[in-house]
């Protein structure tokens, strides 16, 4: 990772960007490199956080392509998945093809989410305008006049100010930004939650580098080289009951749904094994007020069905910075470029969002049905008998509904 610089005591820029994720780091990399000063908050050390966001979609890619970095990206360590599958009743069906995308790379790529931060916020630090501080926490906003101005913060603990002309919230789902500007969200709920699990990958092991499988579909496995990044669907809320049934009863329920043999499940030794994503579907009904704007997970949380929310957040860090730099250079955004941002993001994230709410809608209604069926939710069913439907769902998934293109090019 690059070194940090650092912490000064009064900051100022025409940007503050809080949060060095996807959405984050992309924006920065794009203002800067187009003479913007930058500055990118972050509140942990380091990027080395597992059991994230490790999918970057083809219109990522392709992103990486027109700013001249998709061969540098693709010489990191990751594996290529130009379909997904889903095995229903012991017979392999392809859930999403990318083979006919209009985009340079035709596949997922899967790559841990610390080395693809990492090779973005060494990029953006070539510019001179960039500035990144880790270990970098934000206390509160401030605010003059109805307008936010800058955060107050502490870096390694000692108390800073930065003053921006601009500030964007990208700290995720659980954005402190977005709770102390006290912007109003929409929340739609979810039944799920997700377990998340190491499990090793051996030579005769199914040939997906990303599968569902089980009769419910309540098992996700992802090709991490040499093992496989492991998810088991489970109730919301039920974490605890179950833990109480213990971990014997845990490895018997998903043995029965893995297609790994039994055994590979004794490698989850104790529950230290095992994380939990609380899974949520939320947007916010305006991301913005004078001075602040909310992107990525912080305006629009997402179900995590088919890795789209790291694609949908660096769309809106892409659609930002070709609506702000123009404003940022000349020294001020107004609420009409704000309010520009969400217009533009809003149908891909509503109509994202739509089909997670519809595919989730189909999941509940099996579960409370008297006579509930055994078999994959109907949009699964759906593809097994309609081949060309992968396609379909392979541009959905691969490139969302609306794609971003960069429009400004290094000075």
């Amino acid at each position: 990772m690059t070194d940090p610089l650092p912490c000064p005591t009064v900051f100022t820029a025409r940007c503050a960007i809080v949060g060095a994720g996807p959405a984050g780091l992309m924006l920065g990399l794009l203002l800067a490199r187009a003479g913007v000063e930058v500055i990118v908050l972050e509140k942990h050390k380091d990027f080395l956080r597992d059991f994230r966001g490790d999918t970057i979609h083809p219109s990522t890619l392709e992103v990486m392509h027109e700013i001249g970095l998709l061969e540098g990206l693709l010489k990191l360590p990751h594996t290529q998945a130009p379909k997904l599958h889903a095995e229903i009743g012991g017979t392999d069906v392809t859930l999403a093809d990318f083979s006919r995308l209009p985009t340079r790379c035709r596949f997922i790529a899967f790559m841990p989410q610390w080395d693809f931060l990492d090779y973005v916020a060494r990029q953006a630090a070539r510019y001179p305008s960039f500035q990144l501080l880790m270990s970098t926490a934000v206390e509160d906003l401030i605010e003059e006049n109805g307008r936010v101005v800058g955060l107050r913060a502490t870096c390694d603990g000692a108390p800073m100010e930065i003053r921006a002309s601009l500030v964007v919230a990208a700290d995720g789902r659980h954005s402190r930004v977005r709770a102390k500007a006290g912007l109003a969200v929409e929340a739609f709920g979810s039944p799920r939650d997700v377990l998340w699990m190491k499990l090793s990958r051996q030579s005769d092991d199914p040939p997906y580098t990303m599968g569902h499988a089980g009769p419910r579909q309540g098992f996700v496995m992802i090709d991490r080289g040499d093992y496989w990044q492991c998810g088991y669907v489970l109730k919301k809320g039920s974490f605890d009951e179950v833990k109480r049934a213990g971990l014997d009863a845990f490895r018997a329920t998903v043995a029965a749904v893995s297609p790994l043999p039994a055994s590979r499940m004794d490698e989850v030794r104790d529950w230290t094994d095992v994380s939990l994503l609380q899974v949520r579907i939320d947007r916010l009904t305006q991301w913005w007020k004078p001075g602040l704007l909310c992107i990525g997970d912080a305006a629009h949380a997402m179900s995590p069905i088919g890795g789209v929310g790291v694609n949908l957040a660096i769309q809106d860090a892409v659609a930002a910075a070709n609506i702000l730099t123009a404003p940022l250079l000349k020294g001020a955004v107004d609420e009409a470029a704000l309010a520009a941002v969400q217009k533009r993001r809003t149908f891909p994230t509503k109509a994202t969002q739509k089909l997670q709410l519809m595919m989730q809608k189909d999941r509940r209604k099996r579960e409370t049905d008297a006579r509930p069926s055994s078999g994959p939710p109907a949009f699964i069913r759906t593809i097994a008998r309609w081949p060309l439907l992968a396609h379909l769902a392979g541009r959905l998934v691969g490139l969302g509904f609306r794609p971003e293109h960069v429009r400004y090019r290094k000075p």
